[in-house]
């Protein structure tokens, strides 16, 4: 192993000793408390296989797999639309080997791409949570010897694997659905919409150019949270190998669906080759998950969403973790909006396979993990295929079809993961380097301070930013509003950064996995509504921003800052349910602790 990568994992099992401990206890108390169908009465029983038609007699027997299908289908989201006949194909499957599966839930499943810069995203952080509220109200029914986690996109694998997880002593596998095909490509699509925040095309143009770019069932094929979720679930070992990038409706696709209904039953809680979710997700998969972010370029959203998956299988990651894991770990992948090709072009190339044989052999990823598949991450680095219409696996390309899109590790595009962790005097944030040229790495320049994207945009639109500047975009932290993604704001800083302006942005709130070419300062913490040095700032103040010196600090002096009170908030309006989620607000804890209400009130 790479001795950073062992250091790193072996400083988080030191951190997360005690409540590692309590949690392995925890999930063997729950395995011998009898939380399955045998701790159920008769009366119980017919409840839960009352409406099992022909399945009825084998979940009366008590001694056949049933299987708990958590499912995010809904046909207005893409990603989830393939979904709506899984649960039949999965109950077919399973009476294939003798087992039965039943529909143990299903979750919401937001689109963020549905509700960037609209007041619902505010809302789309803490459907992480309510995503694994519902998980858990799935499987309290005790029924299940494992589950089959059907989810793809951005706070819906989290939510559904931090739910899953506080039923640990289950098997469980991710079962996802596949991305679209290539529609309109990601630069082109890019420059319409700065062609439209400059007034050169209209609405219709704008609304053509996005239905040809998102214009089919499956996953979004930029290289966003959503599809990074994918890649973390390959390498932490919890996909059936290979399933991530394979499109929907394919026979292969299906074949995936097949593997894991079968393997669920060899793995169950009453099977000879027990795997337990909760024993699967150590600190040696959590940091392979953080390895594959780095080396493939993925999204800023996971430096939340891992530390919360961590937390709940008893783990500690922070942001420092990261940026120590990104000095050794190489850049392999430049997929949009990191490089022009997209997740089906990163396949092509080889994709996660051959990635995970990199990463392998040159010391980066745990090999020693135990998957749902096999007891090591080996199966992961093979690439699937069809052989007589049934799944199997072949070695890895030697090479890559497309070194534009996938490099070897020792011949990466950039020797680090492009992850920096940025400190100073106004907190700690993250910067995605790969996502910028180095040129603008560095940047100091007075302040404009906004309270929203949409004030940003009319100063735009004003001519008021036609400056070196760096924007300022606060109260957006999860305290605030809920943490909503700031898409809006890449077309017009982006349009100021080509007219020759150095732009950066600097806020509490998100930008993900489409974080384009602006250099931007993200998820600072703390966040300005929960004390943290944001709200002292004014306009005219002079931040130096530094991805090469780790800094993030404005040039005030002590004097200065102390006689400041700090900003007053806008007033959060009621509307879209938002009111209903002032709990998670006022209990949200930090964004490098991952900005889990649920886990702060559960104490974990």
């Amino acid at each position: 192993m790479n001795p950073i990568v062992q250091s790193v994992t072996d400083r988080i099992a030191d951190r997360s000793r005690r409540r590692r401990e309590a949690y392995l206890d925890f999930i063997d108390r729950e395995r011998e408390a009898g939380t399955r169908r045998g701790s159920l009465s008769c009366s119980n029983l017919a409840h839960a296989f009352a409406a099992s038609g022909a399945d009825k007699q084998t979940l009366a027997s008590a001694r056949a797999s049933n299987i708990a299908v958590v499912s995010a289908y809904n046909d207005m989201l893409s990603a989830h639309a393939p979904y709506y006949r899984y649960p039949e194909q999965i109950k077919v499957f399973a009476r294939e080997v003798g087992a039965t599966a039943q529909v143990a839930g299903g979750t919401p499943a937001m689109c963020d791409g549905v509700t960037q810069g609209q007041a619902g995203m505010e809302l789309s952080l803490f459907s992480r949570d309510t995503i694994a509220l519902a998980t858990a109200v799935g499987l309290s029914h005790a029924m299940y010897d494992g589950a089959l986690l059907l989810g793809i996109c951005d706070k819906i694998v989290p939510g559904l694997l931090i739910g899953m997880l506080r039923f640990g002593h289950l098997p469980a596998i991710l079962v996802p659905a596949g991305p679209m095909p290539s529609g309109l490509p990601n630069r082109e699509k890019a420059r319409i919409r700065e062609l439209f925040a400059e007034g050169k095309v209209g609405h219709r143009e704008l609304l053509e150019a996005e239905s040809a770019a998102y214009h089919a069932p499956g996953t979004c094929t930029f290289y966003g949270t959503a599809n990074s979720n994918q890649m973390m679930m390959e390498v932490m070992g919890l996909h059936v190998p290979g399933a991530a990038f394979v499109h929907p409706g394919t026979k292969l696709r299906q074949q995936f669906t097949r593997a894991a209904v079968h393997r669920m039953t060899e793995i169950g809680s009453d099977s000879d080759d027990y795997r337990p979710l909760g024993r699967c997700v150590d600190e040696k998969a959590i940091v392979n998950a953080a390895v594959g972010l780095l080396a493939t370029g993925g999204s800023t959203n996971h430096t939340i969403h891992l530390p919360a998956i961590a937390r709940a299988a008893g783990l500690e990651i922070d942001w420092s973790d990261f940026e120590e894991l990104s000095t050794v770990v190489p850049l392999m992948a430049r997929i949009y909006p990191n490089g022009a090709g997209d997740v089906n072009d990163f396949h092509s190339a080889g994709g996660m396979a051959y990635v995970v044989r990199e990463l392998i052999g040159t010391g980066l990823l745990h090999k020693d993990v135990v998957t749902v598949w096999t007891s090591d991450l080996d199966a992961y680095a093979k690439q699937p295929v069809l052989v007589d219409e049934g799944l199997d696996w072949k070695a890895a390309p030697q090479e890559s079809s497309d070194p534009e899109i996938l490099r070897p590790a020792r011949t990466p595009f950039s020797p680090d993961g492009g992850m920096r962790l940025l400190s100073g005097n106004l907190g700690r944030a993250v910067f995605k380097t790969s996502a910028v040229d180095p040129e603008r790495w560095t940047i100091e320049a007075p302040v404009r301070i906004f309270s929203g994207q949409d004030e940003v945009v009319k100063a735009f639109e004003a001519g008021e930013l036609d400056c070196d500047l760096i924007v300022i975009v606060r109260f957006q932290g999860p305290c605030a509003n809920g943490m909503p993604e700031l898409h809006k704001l890449m077309p017009p800083l982006g349009v100021l950064q080509d007219r020759g302006y150095k732009i950066a942005l600097v806020t509490d709130g998100r930008m993900s996995g489409a974080s384009g070419k602006v250099p931007s300062a993200i998820h600072l913490s703390p966040e300005a509504l929960d004390g943290g040095p944001l709200a002292k700032l004014r306009d005219g103040d002079i931040v130096r921003l530094s991805a090469e010196e780790g800094l993030l600090s404005a040039s005030v002096s002590e004097a200065e800052w102390n006689s400041r009170d700090p900003a007053i908030p806008p007033l959060q309006a009621p509307g879209l349910g938002r009111e209903l989620f002032a709990m998670m607000r006022q209990n949200a804890g930090g964004a490098e602790k991952g900005s889990s209400a649920m886990l702060t009130l559960a104490g974990l």
